[in-house]
């Protein structure tokens, strides 16, 4: 007699789920983390460069939509590439994420001692990282709705600290919004404002597609959500959308009421300066208070997404029989992955005393392959009718997956050239791939066919 596979209980809404993938993409630390390198690098070009990202961020949601439509599975990106290009594609991007998803946890960790010592001075990295991942391993286990709501409270915290930076911007101008794009400006080797080429537009461009990157997450609440197949395409989009209004108008506010470019640009964190120059030191310890709640939400509803591809892998019979048993294992009063949740807050936490550069190399360049391959499983969905049951159907098909892989190669080519993070960590990604290779043909193949979840409420 075959017992049925483990299953969520669909209790969340769309409200819901954009909390939780909003705190995903965590618009706050991309503005006050990642931003502040694409200002560095391409100056008052990064206008540009955050409007060539949404752009090409947006091919990619139309992929993530249309697939996650046709495959809302708690596994994600390995359970929609192994249904549509097969089990060994499917396995390396579940090595890929399995790696990725708990790294992530503790890069953002990491980040949020740098915030707190404005207000206590010497704080440890890492004791603060693993105190951070113990807190949001503990809530992720509660119940989803119960997540979202926690999520939503700390976003909107979040929201305002942007909205009160663009404020800040937009009331007092020093220059057009003209001068964005027809005249940018970054700081040359001469220590002066040159002129901003194309280039080094183009590479910031990469940066901020990074910045907006987590909407896809939305396809691990898949099997959690009302009306999935309809509601999970749009919880993508919308949140796409969002994170590009919140991250977008601050970046254009703080160019356009900056006093000084030059001391902008040669700024440690030029959005921090920046706060200093106009809102005050008390207004500067503010933020960076929000920025630091910002990144454990960012860590709660990471943890919250990581568990479910963990669990997820125990359904699809990945391990050893006692440890895919456990890992399936739903908590009856919370309905959450419990002990994935738990395993998922002990590695994120192990790897709190890992290197920071070493954890960033590992990380960098992960997320390249996972949208390249699935651009290639839209493509091949609609040919080989996979995907034909799928409730959204992107438009202009096929351009926004081609368009989005053109934009991927140029990402590669601008990790490629970058020696110090870029480079090595394309050799890490491919290095994961093969042992991810290694396990399926060695371990998963002697098992016999290795046959995936395939929800089907």
């Amino acid at each position: 007699m075959s017992t049925a596979p483990p299953s969520f209980t669909r209790s969340l809404k769309m409200v819901g789920a954009l909390f939780i993938i909003l705190s995903v993409i965590t618009p706050a630390s991309s503005i006050f983390v990642i931003a502040p390198g694409v200002l560095q690098q391409a100056g008052s070009g990064a206008f540009l460069s955050f409007v060539a990202g949404a752009f090409a961020c947006l091919f990619t949601a139309f992929v993530y939509a249309e697939l996650s439509s046709a495959f809302p599975l708690t596994g994600g990106e390995y359970a929609i590439v192994g249904h549509i290009l097969g089990p060994l594609a499917g396995f390396i991007i579940l090595g890929i994420n399995f790696v990725t998803l708990i790294l992530v946890v503790t890069v953002l960790a990491l980040g949020v001692s740098h915030y707190l010592n404005i207000i206590f001075v010497d704080l440890s990295p890492v004791v603060t990282g693993v105190t951070t991942v113990l807190i949001a391993t503990l809530f992720a286990v509660l119940n989803i709705k119960v997540n979202a709501l926690i999520t939503g409270f700390f976003l909107a915290l979040e929201m305002l600290a942007l909205a009160i930076m663009t404020y800040l911007g937009f009331t007092h101008t020093y220059r057009p919004f003209s001068d964005l794009w027809q005249h940018p400006l970054h700081l040359g080797m001469t220590g002066g404002l040159d002129p901003t080429s194309l280039s080094l537009i183009g590479l910031s461009t990469s940066v901020a597609i990074f910045a907006y990157n987590g909407y896809g997450t939305a396809v691990y609440l898949g099997e959690e959500m009302h009306d999935a197949s309809r509601q999970i395409a749009r919880t993508i989009l919308g949140s796409l959308f969002i994170s590009i209004v919140a991250e977008a108008l601050p970046v254009t506010a703080v160019l356009l009421g900056a006093p000084d470019l030059t001391s902008l640009f040669s700024a440690e964190n030029p959005f921090s300066s920046f706060i200093a120059v106009r809102g005050g030191h008390l207004m500067n310890i503010l933020m960076s208070l929000c920025i630091a709640l910002a990144i454990i939400n960012a860590n709660i509803a990471s943890m919250v997404i990581a568990s479910r591809m963990l669990f997820s892998t125990g359904r699809d019979h990945v391990w050893t029989a006692s440890i895919n048993q456990s890992l399936s294992l739903i908590h009856k009063r919370y309905h959450s992955p419990w002990v994935a949740t738990l395993i998922c807050g002990v590695l994120a936490s192990l790897a709190c005393f890992i290197n920071l550069t070493l954890l960033l190399v590992i990380t960098g360049t992960t997320i390249v392959v996972v949208y390249g391959a699935l651009c290639l499983a839209a493509l091949v969905g609609r040919r080989n009718k996979t995907t034909s049951h799928a409730t959204y159907r992107m438009p202009f098909f096929p351009l926004p997956p081609l368009l989005a892989l053109v934009v991927l190669l140029y990402v590669i080519y601008a990790n490629y050239m970058d020696v110090a993070i870029g480079r090595p960590s394309l050799w890490v990604t491919l290095g994961i791939s093969a042992v991810s290779t290694a396990y399926y043909y060695f371990i998963l193949q002697r098992r016999g066919a290795w046959v995936l979840h395939r929800d089907t409420n």
